[in-house]
């Protein structure tokens, strides 16, 4: 105040700097309204902040106050705040110096029951449901690739390009957009007529028909979203015979679409990934069924390869099969040449003991049967042992016929593995082929899109683009002033001019190389 008196002041007020009259506004607002009961409807309540505290505003039928809670006081509140809830807030009323607001920092909470609004949507949602538009049973499936991807939305907002941004690294389809507003008067009925042209769409038409549909908008408050909530909005979507994405504000944003849509998304981001699969993890999921494939082939190979050398090792050898009989054989020809001899000992003794006893007519008898017995025994021990060679070469036989048939088995087998494994390589070269084929059809059809959008056409069609020095383009012959510098862009380049004031051009400015105005006779048709 040592400046109130100072004889260069052309007044006696004092002089305050920004900063001294902001907290003066403060101190006198906090002592005037440092305890207040305020009664309101909740209106952009996202959710506590990242850091704890909650930001939103108090509104009624005429004003509006802005509102937070402190992290400390929103942990103690007994309840959570709802948007469109009527509470009655207690606290201070403070400025914010920073931004030159005010606001009230609230203390305690407590219901005052449902806003007009809030009460409103409520009474709406009893009686669509009742009419059973939000059963679970009437929701479809959305198809897991879709090839047309229909979208509803502002078509010059950020929505749009997530979503086209999402799918495009996702996986690139054919996308149809339909522009409409998503907030304001008849938005609700341009997105009901949006909904209900795309379901009218022929699937082989000239424009094809979507496979999936998504109504997406941003974040908003209570009174920016109420669109979605309009009646003509929930019936169009429940109607829908093509599966319905709803992606209307932020995770915390409900609306009455998206009770009725198939299925609800967080964000207009989510309900792009919820639409497309990832093509990358499909290429790497089919490469990696591939490999299972040929692991699979090259064990079951192996399994079999394994099998056919356990049953070889487990049949027996041809030596082992002849050692047992060789064995038997060679005991019996042992044994019969010791036996022949031993018996002809022993009977010689006997002859030399009673060959005193005998006459020669008995000894050429008994000589004789002895003979015949002998050659008898010895006839006998022949059969025995062809017999028995029969049934060793019998079994030789068998052996090496078995062992003939193993490859001729294994062949086979071998050879059917080759052909189903032939057979599996064309049917994957003819699936890559045809996806080639698709995938540059639906390319040349996104092309031919983007030529038919392109303004240049327009240009040909003898239109042009004027635009101003700050090369932006002009809609209005007003936002021209005389004198300024524009340019004149037509389809085979541009050319530089300066704006004159309005009427006809003044007489004897007739460029170089134009012709009268005189109209051409018209010439003989024949």
């Amino acid at each position: 105040m040592s400046n109130l008196f100072d004889s260069d002041s052309p007044t006696n007020l004092a002089e305050y700097s920004v900063s001294e009259l902001s907290g003066s506004i403060k101190r006198t607002v906090e002592t005037a309204f440092d305890q207040v009961r305020v009664r309101g409807e909740i209106s952009g309540y996202r959710g506590p902040h990242s850091s704890g505290h909650a930001y939103f505003a108090l509104k009624d039928d005429r004003a509006r106050i802005d509102a937070v809670i402190w992290k400390g006081t929103f942990s103690r509140l007994k309840f959570r705040p709802e948007e469109g809830m009527e509470v009655i807030a207690t606290g201070k009323v403070t400025t914010f110096p920073g931004s030159s607001k005010y606001q009230i920092v609230i203390e305690t909470l407590e219901p005052a029951g449902a806003g007009a609004l809030m009460a409103l949507i409520e009474e709406r949602k009893r009686k669509l449901s009742a009419e059973g538009l939000f059963d679970a049973a009437r929701k479809k499936r959305l198809p897991f690739m879709p090839r047309v991807i229909g979208v509803v939305t502002s078509p010059t907002g950020a929505v749009i390009r997530d979503i086209l941004h999402r799918i495009s690294d996702r996986f690139p389809v054919h996308v149809l957009v339909w522009p409409v507003r998503v907030q304001g008067e008849g938005s609700g009925e341009e997105v009901a007529n949006a909904i209900r042209g795309f379901n009218a769409l022929e699937p082989a038409g000239v424009i094809p028909r979507p496979d999936v549909l998504i109504v997406a908008r941003g974040g908003g408050s209570l009174e920016d979203l109420w669109s979605f909530n309009d009646e003509i909005v929930v019936r169009a979507a429940a109607e829908s015979r093509i599966p319905l994405i709803s992606a209307v504000g932020h995770e915390t944003d409900w609306t009455l679409i998206d009770y009725a849509a198939d299925v609800r998304a967080p964000t207009p981001t989510g309900a792009a990934e919820m639409a497309v699969p990832v093509k990358a993890e499909l290429d790497a999921q089919a490469a990696a069924l591939a490999a299972r494939l040929q692991g699979c082939m090259n064990r079951q190979m192996d399994q079999r390869r394994q099998s056919v050398r356990a049953l070889m090792r487990a049949l027996p050898s041809l030596d082992q099969l002849l050692a047992l009989p060789r064995r038997r054989f060679d005991e019996a020809a042992a044994g019969l040449g010791r036996g022949l001899a031993l018996n002809t000992i022993n009977k010689r003794r006997g002859f030399e003991r009673v060959a005193a006893h005998l006459r020669p007519d008995v000894l050429s008898n008994r000589i004789a049967e002895r003979r015949q017995l002998l050659s008898d025994r010895m006839a006998r021990a022949e059969r025995t042992v062809e017999r028995l060679l029969d049934r060793s070469k019998s079994r030789i036989d068998r052996a090496e016929a078995v062992l003939a048939s193993l490859p001729a088995r294994f062949k086979t087998q071998t050879d059917r593995s080759r052909e189903a494994l032939a057979n599996l390589s064309r049917h994957g070269d003819t699936a890559i082929r045809h996806q080639l084929a698709r995938a540059r059809a639906e390319l040349s059809a996104q092309d031919r899109v983007l030529q038919s959008l392109s303004y240049k056409n327009v240009l040909k069609r003898g239109y042009a683009v004027i635009r101003d020095e700050d090369d932006r383009p002009v809609s209005q012959a007003a936002s021209l002033s005389a004198g300024t510098g524009i340019s004149i862009e037509f389809a085979d380049g541009r050319v530089g001019a300066m704006t004159t004031d309005g009427g006809a051009p003044p007489v004897g400015t007739k460029k170089r190389g134009v012709k009268s105005a005189e109209p051409p006779k018209q010439g003989s048709l024949f």
